[in-house]
């Protein structure tokens, strides 16, 4: 754990030490008794000993705040679909996750279609299923079983589930009917059901189902039923019904797979100062795993990355084995800060740990090489990706075509293609569309698009969404608005994914107003929330012109759907008053109220609005 800060903090900065506070004050959690923490330097009388509060190195402390200087940059196109995430968050276990499941009935179930609500990542025992979760109904006895033709247990039937999602039925109505006949209805049905309510992330429905169960006692719940139960409220109710519902749990079920699932969903949501607090919660109770400190890492990652190395020396000082996630995670943190040598002496450190890079972890490598100017490395890590033989590495091409595409490599784009075009994969299919786009050769990327929709059956909305995007780069509206009546045609359920898209096709056309409507109609009618990307497609493009009402009002809507504690918002609408030339009056106490405190970039940005500035020099220059 040494070797990994060290490799961490700057030469120079080695040898000071300052005390540096890590999380806010956690008021006591669901529970009677008042806990009082100082932050950074002392306990209060009375409170527990085990407060989140340590000492770190200044260079830890310098190694943090040069990521977060970087924060706003990007190293590659998706660095920030912020909660639309990097591939990072949730590494796929198998390929069945890595690309739709096709199911017994012919329904093509897309991986994690709501990017910005995936935060749980699987720990050491891989207790993550498709769509961020770690607590479904004893999960373990789904991931891994087979019956007894060596199928997984991920496709199975599930009469009950197409009972659910009959039209015009409610919940109740359905297993009302379904238990009268005499159905089973045992816990190999609830998870089969389950399962596929929750891969579609019919949460609301799952929901229902839950209460049902638990209300007319139709399963003896053990503590991740109650986690699961806990996770659906979170989903669908937010975080302060589903802390609430801990009060409901019975005492010898309330362990630490529901406090960490009220965790993950803390993070998902970007809550610092909540996810803070569960942390110390569980700390308080449960010995501390690698994987809540994971969870802190993949939150600070996105919210603050100068509390990375606090989390660094906690693992440290408590000798918490870093996993391959947590390797995964400082990597990407490395790689979007362009630390070239930093992100190589992870690689090495976590090589020397017996743990080999996977497939996904190279492939992330490669994308920071490339957006970092480093072409020949990326080169030769592909070449390793791709193997002896592409045709019997046939995982590697989903990979390898975006990649290559980035490189701008047209003829290498096309001969991995040619290596699958016969019969292939839908992921396979989907990421050429997004390497034929990128390449800029958008007819080949409809001719893929035209060969999945007549070989597969009821395409989700993903497909559909990785052409929505080919046409958004190259400001094809026209296309772009047929796609989408097509689209509504099919009856495709539309997400925020889907606006996400359309949101980039009318931006890149230049009608951010247009796209702004619509949004605000999606959200209205459809009850959703949009990606963070979303908001902050329109909110830039505002801001480059200068349009400061108009970005004030993304920033307001990015506040009320729960988009709280991220630098790169109030650097946007910083940009809008530059632009404008314009003082941001009291712009520097927004940020304090809000828990945000300017990093290098924001304070250049704030010096330069700052109406209250009297300097004779800048008089001068004025």
């Amino acid at each position: 754990m040494w070797a990994i800060r060290r490799a961490c903090i700057p030469l120079r900065s080695r040898s000071h030490r300052v005390v540096v506070a890590c999380c806010s004050t956690p008021p006591e959690l669901r529970s009677g008794q008042t806990e009082s923490r100082a932050v950074g330097t002392s306990v209060l009388p009375g409170a527990p000993v085990r407060g989140f509060s340590v000492s770190a190195t200044a260079g830890s402390y310098l190694w943090s705040r040069k990521l977060s200087s970087h924060a706003g940059e990007k190293s590659s196109d998706a660095e920030e679909v912020e909660e639309g995430f990097s591939d990072l968050e949730v590494p796929p276990p198998e390929a069945d996750q890595i690309e739709g499941v096709v199911d017994d009935d012919n329904d093509v179930v897309p991986k994690s279609e709501e990017e910005e609500d995936v935060a749980v990542v699987s720990d050491d025992e891989g207790e993550a299923d498709g769509d961020g979760f770690l607590g479904l109904l004893d999960v373990d006895a789904i991931e891994g079983e087979k019956g007894a033709e060596g199928k997984s247990r991920r496709g199975v039937e599930s009469p009950l589930f197409k009972s659910l999602m009959e039209p015009d039925q409610t919940v109740g109505a359905v297993l009302k009917k379904w238990t009268e006949e005499g159905k089973p209805l045992g816990r190999n049905e609830i998870m089969a059901a389950m399962l596929k309510l929750r891969r579609r992330r019919l949460f609301s429905k799952a929901l229902l189902f839950m209460e049902w169960l638990e209300k007319n006692k139709r399963l003896d719940f053990i503590e991740r039923d109650y986690a699961s139960h806990l996770d659906l409220i979170a989903k669908v109710h937010g975080l302060l019904k589903a802390e609430n519902f801990i009060d409901k749990v019975p005492e010898s079920f309330r362990g630490e797979v529901v406090y960490r699932t009220l965790l993950a969903n803390c993070v998902s949501r970007g809550n610092t100062t909540k996810a803070e607090q569960v942390f110390n919660k569980i700390r308080d109770t449960f010995p501390t795993t690698t994987f809540v400190c994971n969870q802190l890492l993949l939150l600070y990652k996105r919210t603050d990355r100068k509390k990375i190395a606090d989390i660094l020396k906690l693992m440290e000082q408590e000798d918490i084995q870093p996993s391959l996630f947590t390797y995964k995670l400082l990597i990407d943190i490395k790689g979007r800060a362009k630390d070239v040598k930093g992100m190589e002496e992870i690689i090495e450190m976590m090589k020397s740990k017996g743990m080999e890079p996977d497939l996904g972890t190279q492939a992330m490598v490669a994308r920071h090489y490339i957006f970092g100017g480093h072409s020949e490395k990326a080169e030769a890590i592909l070449k390793e990706i791709e193997g002896e033989d592409i045709k019997n590495n046939r995982f590697a091409c989903r990979l390898l075509l975006p990649l290559y595409a980035s490189l701008g490599k047209d003829a290498e784009v096309e001969r991995i293609w040619k290596a699958c075009e016969n019969k292939p994969r839908l992921e396979e299919c989907l990421t050429a569309i997004e390497a034929w786009g990128e390449v800029g050769k958008v007819e080949v990327a409809e001719e893929v698009f035209e060969h999945m929709v007549k070989t597969w059956k009821n395409l989700s909305s993903k497909y559909y969404d990785a052409l929505l995007k080919v046409y958004a780069k190259h400001k094809l509206l026209g296309k772009g608005k047929d796609l989408a009546k097509r689209m509504a045609d099919s009856g495709c359920r539309i997400g925020p994914l889907t606006w996400d898209a359309i949101v980039k096709l009318y931006v890149e056309a230049g009608e951010v107003e247009k796209a702004d409507s619509i949004i605000q109609r999606a959200v209205q009618q459809n009850h959703m929330r949009p990606l963070y990307n979303s908001y902050l497609t329109m909110m830039e493009k505002y801001a480059e012109r200068g349009d400061v009402h108009n970005a004030e009002k993304i920033f307001y809507k990015l506040k009320q759907s729960g988009y709280v504690g991220r630098m790169r918002q109030y650097q946007t609408l910083l940009q809008a008053y530059v632009n404008a030339k314009r003082p941001a009056y009291g712009f520097r106490e927004r940020m304090k109220a809000d828990n945000m405190f300017p990093n290098r970039a924001v304070a250049a940005q704030l010096a330069t609005v700052d109406g209250f500035k009297n300097h004779p020099l800048s008089q001068l220059l004025d």
